[in-house]
């Protein structure tokens, strides 16, 4: 970042010699086409690509009038965007990574970004979030470059909003909105759909603006109807919000049947005693790159923030033979949107239910130690503090080895990978095999072969020690739970008793 031309402003803004726009560095690997020779083996059949690389028709494009009200949260078909960010803590570099972070989000949802400016305050300004004088100068570099949209990065109040358009004479959007836009083209499931829909009327809820006939009455119902038309009736804007708040309403009760269904997978797995390992994260880690390494599910991978969003469960094997289910879990990034962390809450419900969390942790990241922190913050949301967590320092190939060395020494059960080359995986999966819970009983057994059901739930809910088979049944050592402990019981030796 260098300063602007006048030393004693404090707007600081980023070199302009990026005509493709601004890449994140800090956030994104190397940026290669993937190719199935060089990536296939890594990341499996990745089922999701040709569909997301396919031609697609752009809704919206259309010269028929519509009123907007209606059309208030538009899909933000970005073009050219400038980012403005407000430094109100830490240091420098800290508030080019926020704003590298914004440019990475505004790439990912297919902007091009032609400029980024940081202004030092001690708070954002109330009504235009950088000073009426900052936008002004904004103002004029919107016109240097060109730029179409202006993106903030933080939340900003519908009166922020509103005066900042007024002076940039352009679009304004911020953090939010630019988060809840790429959730919108990402998002794949029913479900999936549902919550970001219903994140998305949170937020525009209280921005609505009306004009014109979006301000105009309708006739008010006195007794009897006819001429009877005393006192204003509601403008349209107020019919648009009762609208939202009914269709919001309508939104949760499907969420809330939907979560019922995952709510009956999870008790199926339960009573089978299946143990559950939820992968949770910064986006762009490479969670899917994990969970693909560890079970080959063919999860999506790509290069860009919340890459995928529905959560994928697979079945896994640890090295002694173990069954656990590994679930992937939606990206978590800085200052999530609260409506976000709401709307997911069922989903995030995954990591709360689980036995244990894998966090990964990008270790090429220049402050991984932030990322730890942004996604702690959302588990804490969730209540799932109390589970058990291996931190999982993912891109250790690329990483700086004394930023590995730190966060080794730093977090106590932590272990170093790379999803892409195999390092460390194996001493990751005996990690999760010590780190699963076991079962709490050890029992030995002579069970007879007209009985081999009992023998096969052994295997499948607890773990076994020694097998053998003898002339009256199969001789088997496991430790189990209490529930087949019971049933297991009387086929215990007398010796053994």
């Amino acid at each position: 970042m260098t300063s602007s031309s006048s030393p004693s402003q404090d707007t600081k803004r980023f070199a302009h010699a990026y005509p493709e726009g601004l890449r994140a560095d800090a956030l994104m690997e190397e940026d290669v086409a993937w190719s199935h020779e060089i990536d296939g083996e890594r990341d499996g059949d990745q089922f999701d690509r040709s569909e997301r690389a396919a031609l697609r028709r752009v809704a919206g494009l259309s010269t028929e009038l519509e009123d907007v009200t209606e059309v208030e949260y538009r899909q933000l078909r970005l073009e050219r965007v400038v980012l403005v960010g407000v430094w109100t803590s830490g240091t420098v570099q800290d508030a080019d990574n926020s704003l590298a972070e914004l440019a990475a989000l505004a790439e990912t949802a297919g902007a091009l970004v032609l400029d980024g400016v940081i202004q030092r305050r001690d708070k954002p300004d109330a009504a235009t979030y950088i000073g009426s004088g900052k936008a002004g100068e904004l103002r004029d570099i919107v016109l240097e470059t060109g730029a179409d949209t202006v993106i903030c990065d933080g939340e900003l109040s519908p009166g922020q909003l509103i005066h900042l358009e007024d002076v940039v004479k352009v679009k304004v959007i911020d953090r939010t909105a630019l988060i809840l836009d790429i959730f919108a083209q990402h998002a794949k499931s029913r479900e999936g759909k549902a919550q970001v829909a219903l994140a998305q009327m949170q937020y525009m809820l209280p921005r609505l603006r009306g004009w014109g006939q979006s301000l105009s009455r309708q006739m008010g119902g006195g007794k009897g109807g006819g001429l009877a038309t005393r006192g204003p009736g509601e403008t349209k804007i107020e019919t648009d919000r009762r609208r939202i708040r009914e269709k919001m309403a309508k939104m949760r009760r499907e969420i809330a049947e939907m979560k019922t269904g995952r709510d009956v997978q999870r008790q199926v797995r339960r009573r089978n005693k299946v143990p559950s390992v939820a992968i949770a994260g910064y986006t762009n880690a490479g969670k899917s790159s994990l969970l693909n390494r560890l079970t080959g599910a063919g999860v999506l991978v790509e290069n860009a923030l919340f890459a995928t969003l529905d959560p994928t469960v697979r079945r896994a094997e640890t090295p002694s033979g173990r069954l656990y289910t590994l679930a992937d879990t939606v990206g978590f990034v800085r200052h999530l949107p609260h409506h976000l962390v709401e709307a997911f809450r069922s989903t995030m419900e995954e990591v709360g239910d689980a036995d244990l969390i894998l966090h990964v942790v990008d270790g090429s990241h220049p402050n991984p130690e932030e990322q730890l922190l942004a996604v702690r913050e959302v588990i804490r949301d969730v209540g799932a503090t109390g589970v058990p967590e291996i931190v999982v320092i993912n891109k250790a190939d690329a990483a700086d080895p004394l930023t590995l060395q730190r966060l080794l020494r730093v977090e106590k059960r932590s272990i170093a990978v790379s999803a892409r080359t195999g390092q460390g995986i194996a001493e990751l999966l005996g990690l999760i095999d010590n780190e699963l819970p076991r079962p709490s009983v050890e029992i030995e057994a002579l069970v007879p072969y007209t009985h081999g059901k009992l023998v096969a739930r052994a295997h499948t809910e607890g773990e076994v020690i020694s097998e053998e088979h003898t002339a009256e049944g199969t001789l088997l050592k496991a430790r189990v739970h209490e529930e087949l402990a019971a049933d297991l019981a009387p086929y215990v030796p007398a010796q053994a008793r």
